[in-house]
C-alpha cells in the first residue's frame, strides 16, 4: 500500500531510501542514528557525512546506503521539543518535506522513515505522528506510485497515540460483551420467554369444537393401490419451475462491487485519483478494479474504498455485501472500522494507526 506503518528495525527494512534522524553535525549518535551508522559500516558512513559536514535543522542531505539494504540514506535533522512555542511544528514539517524532495531528486520510489524527533528530542508522539502522516499524504498526492513506510520499533508508541483511544477501547469491550456466549445465552432465554404463547383466555371454546375433521372412510378398493405418478410429475414440475426461477435470478443479479463502486464515484463527482489516494490504494490496483466488473476485493481494500467515498455504515455494509463481505461484531478489525465510520472519521491513515495498535490488517493495499 502507498503508506504503511510497520514494526521493525529500520536498518533491516529494504527500500530505495532509509531516513536517518540525524544531528546538525551529522555525527554518529544514539538511537536510530547510531543503529544506521553501525549497519551501514561505521567508518564509511562517518566519512561520507564528514565530507558534507553540516545539515541545519529542518533540512536533509543524502549519502550512499553502503551496507544497508537501501541505495541511499537521507539524513534529516528534526527539532528539539521546547514546549511548542519555538517553531517546532514548522521545522518538523520542513524535515519531512526536505526528505521527500530529496527522494524525488534521487529518483527513488520507496522510502522508510522513523518518527522524526519523537525519541530523545522529546517531540510529543501524537503530534509527531500527525505531522508524519500529513506530510506523507501530501507527498503521495504528488507521487501516487511511491511507497512510504513509517517504521516503528515499538507498537506502544502508536498505541498511545490512537485517536479517541479510550472511547475505542470501550467500544471494543462492549462489542466483546455483546458477543459473549453468556450474554448470548441470556438473550436467547429472553427471546424464548417472549415467544411463549399466552395462557388461553377463560372464554375459549371447548376442546371438542376444536377437534380435527374426521378422516374419510376407508375403502377396501384402496388396498394395495399404487400411486399413478402424480407425485413424481408434481416434483418434476417443481424442479423445472425452480430451475427457471434460478435462471431468472441469475440473469437479474444486483450490480457487482466494481459496478456499484464506479457508480458511487460518478455520483459524488470524484476522480479515480482522488478515490484511490484517499483509500491508500495503488493506481495499478484501482485500474484492475475499474477494468474488471467481477473484481473481488479483500476486506481491507473494500473498506478503504467505502471510507474514501465517505459512506455511512449501512451504505458500507451494502457495498461490502456486493463483494460477499460482511462486518461482524466478533472481529476486532470490523469493530474498529465500525467505530470510526459511525463517528464520521474517514481518514484511512488515521484509522490505520488504530488498526496497527491492535495488530490488525491495515486498510488499503498494494498492487
Amino acid at each position: 500500500m502507498p503508506f504503511s506503518i510497520v514494526r521493525n528495525d529500520i536498518t533491516k527494512v529494504s527500500a530505495d531510501v532509509i531516513v536517518n534522524a540525524a544531528n546538525e553535525q551529522l555525527a554518529p549518535g544514539g538511537g536510530v542514528c547510531g543503529a544506521i551508522f553501525s549497519a551501514a559500516g561505521f567508518d564509511k558512513m562517518s566519512a561520507a557525512c564528514g565530507r558534507i559536514g553540516y545539515c541545519p535543522t529542518g533540512s536533509a542531505v543524502s549519502t550512499p546506503g553502503f551496507d544497508l539494504p537501501c541505495r541511499w540514506v537521507v539524513h534529516t535533522v528534526g527539532p528539539i521539543w521546547r514546549g511548542g512555542g519555538y517553531g517546532e511544528e514548522s521545522l518538523l514539517r520542513s524535515c519531512y518535506r526536505s526528505v521527500f524532495a530529496e527522494v524525488e531528486r534521487l529518483g527513488a520510489v520507496s522510502v522508510a522513515l522513523p518518527l522524526v524527533s519523537a525519541g530523545i528530542f522529546g517531540y510529543p508522539a501524537r503530534a509527531a505522528l500527525d505531522v508524519a502522516r500529513q506530510e506523507a499524504q501530501a507527498f503521495l498526492a504528488r507521487r501516487p506510485d511511491a511507497v512510504v513506510l513509517l517504521v516503528i520499533f515499538s507498537a506502544d508508541v502508536v498505541a498511545a497515540c490512537v485517536r479517541d483511544g479510550a472511547a475505542l477501547r470501550s467500544f471494543i469491550d462492549d462489542a466483546y460483551v455483546a458477543q459473549s456466549p453468556f450474554a448470548s445465552a441470556r438473550d436467547r432465554a429472553a427471546d424464548l420467554e417472549a415467544s411463549l404463547p399466552l395462557p388461553a383466555p377463560s372464554f375459549a371454546p371447548p376442546m371438542a369444537s376444536m377437534a380435527a375433521p374426521a378422516a374419510a372412510p376407508y375403502s377396501p378398493q384402496q388396498k394395495g393401490r399404487k400411486p399413478r405418478g402424480k407425485g413424481l410429475f408434481r416434483r418434476g414440475a417443481q424442479e423445472a419451475a425452480g430451475t427457471d426461477e434460478l435462471a431468472e435470478r441469475l440473469a437479474n443479479l444486483d450490480a457487482s462491487f466494481s459496478q456499484t463502486l464506479l457508480s458511487l464515484i460518478d455520483a459524488r463527482g470524484l476522480t479515480d485519483a482522488e478515490v484511490y489516494h484517499r483509500a491508500n490504494l495503488s493506481r495499478q490496483l484501482f485500474s484492475k478494479i475499474r477494468s474488471n466488473a467481477d473484481y473481488r476485493p479483500t476486506k481491507p481494500t473494500a473498506v478503504a474504498l467505502a471510507m474514501a467515498l465517505g459512506l455511512t455504515l449501512p451504505e458500507t455494509r451494502d457495498l461490502l455485501g456486493r463483494a460477499g463481505i460482511a462486518l461482524s461484531r466478533s472481529s476486532q478489525f470490523d469493530v474498529i472500522v465500525e467505530f470510526y465510520i459511525s463517528r464520521g472519521v474517514y481518514d484511512v491513515l488515521l484509522v490505520n494507526e488504530a488498526l496497527f495498535a491492535y495488530d490488525q490488517p491495515l486498510l488499503g493495499s498494494g498492487v
